[in-house]
């Protein structure tokens, strides 16, 4: 009986490790192989941000064409149509005061591990602060724009705001940013893949600039969800 009990705690202890490494690992960011040790990435602790703005697929109610993307800055959501109904809606970070905005744009250019080029009012406004910021700043896990960047344009003009991954994922559901779109790097790394060159995105927001959008979001599609599609 002894051995039994002690067989039966072995495997107890092995299924405790194997979950807590699943769990540990479902919000860690990718990175290019080379840029940094797992033994660095062990180190660095990752905050999750709220289970409500953790990626899932949803009933969507719209009038607008599968491969849209609507931004809901109001409620820090991110929508992808995909169907009838369907959708994937990703949580986001948005502007904090005084950066909010809204308007139609579309993505006309892609970027894995994006370099940043803060802008100049950026770099001045940090500098009143104490904060020192770079000229440019290479790719890599410490980039601010994270793992992917879709880049947005009104007409053939740079709004100078992105869509883009975040080496902090806590402040996703956070009115935080400087009018950027933020989504945890698994999150923009899913978009990412589904967005093509040329795609429409509608940012409801301050100003309602975006014009009359219609958009209904019916909850958690629970079919989906469990079988898939």
């Amino acid at each position: 009986m002894t051995h039994i009990l002690k067989g039966m705690a072995a495997l107890a202890f092995a299924a405790a490790v194997t979950l807590g490494a699943t769990s540990a690992s479902a919000f860690t960011p990718d990175r290019p192989a080379t840029s940094v040790s797992d033994v660095t990435l062990a180190a660095m602790p990752e905050k999750k941000p709220a289970k409500k703005y953790w990626r899932t697929k949803v009933r969507l109610q719209t009038d607008e064409a599968p491969g849209t993307i609507i931004v809901d800055t109001n409620n820090r959501y991110l929508y992808y149509i995909e169907g009838r109904n369907r959708a994937t809606r990703y949580g986001i970070g948005v502007g904090r005061e005084g950066f909010g905005w809204s308007g139609v744009v579309k993505v006309q250019r892609k970027a894995e591990w994006p370099g940043w080029t803060p802008p100049k009012e950026m770099i001045a406004r940090e500098r009143k602060k104490g904060h020192i910021l770079p000229a440019y700043q290479e790719g890599g896990i410490d980039n601010p724009l994270g793992a992917r960047a879709l880049y947005l344009y009104k007409g053939r003009n740079d709004s100078g705001f992105r869509i883009h991954g975040t080496n902090q994922p806590w402040t996703i559901g956070l009115n935080m940013s400087s009018g950027c779109i933020r989504m945890m790097n698994k999150d923009v790394e899913h978009l990412y893949k589904r967005v093509d060159i040329g795609t429409k995105v509608i940012v409801v927001g301050p100003g309602n600039r975006q014009g009359e959008v219609s958009y209904d979001d019916r909850g958690v599609d629970i079919l989906r969800t469990i079988f898939g599609g």
